[in-house]
């Protein structure tokens, strides 16, 4: 994992400024960019599922898609949906797309949502990750200021391994982790 030390963060009003910035509108380009999660997820979901979509912005298009397909969603965003009632609940599912590189603390975060994932349950995390560390002066993914945290896949693999959890890589962006049924 590389990430930005302390003193280059900017702060939290700052940051939500970047954010108001974004364009999440319900577009299909947008929905595209997201079925990159949701699709591998559905496929994987029984009828009825539960979930989460940790980090869902200003428009929660992706608990949109899922409730679409006959799933129930909560949100959660810091800025934008920030009632903590949801971090108390369990999901068969947990989606953070774009999310994990904007959090100064991670592991806690990650603790969080484990602790939230029935047996059986998918944490998806989209981002893009670091493949190279010689190519990283030039990774425009680098420069947006409110991106403080980089994974690559072993930062993955060792999450999965400290947490027990199976991993799967799903696509270039795209990491399931799933807690295993202790029966």
């Amino acid at each position: 994992m590389v990430y930005v030390p302390t003193q280059f963060h900017i702060d939290p009003h700052a940051e939500k400024t970047v954010y108001d910035l974004h364009d999440n509108s319900d577009t299909n380009g947008y929905r595209k960019f997201l079925n990159r999660t949701a699709v591998p997820i559905l496929d994987r979901l029984t009828p009825n599922s539960i979930g989460l979509d940790f980090g869902c912005g200003p428009n929660p298009v992706l608990a949109k898609i899922f409730t679409e397909h006959g799933h129930r969603m909560a949100v959660y965003d810091k800025f934008y949906a920030t009632s903590a009632a949801p971090l108390l609940q369990k999901y068969d599912f947990i989606t953070m797309t774009e999310v994990i590189e904007h959090i100064a603390k991670p592991i806690p975060v990650l603790e969080t949502l484990f602790s939230c994932l029935n047996d059986d349950g998918i944490l998806a995390v989209m981002t893009k990750r670091l493949t190279n560390q010689s190519a990283f002066k030039t990774w425009h993914y680098k420069n947006d200021p409110t991106h403080i945290t980089f994974y690559s896949e072993k930062t993955f693999q060792w999450i999965s391994a400290i947490y027990d959890l199976k991993i799967e890589i799903i696509d270039q962006d795209v990491v399931f982790l799933s807690k295993v049924s202790r029966i």
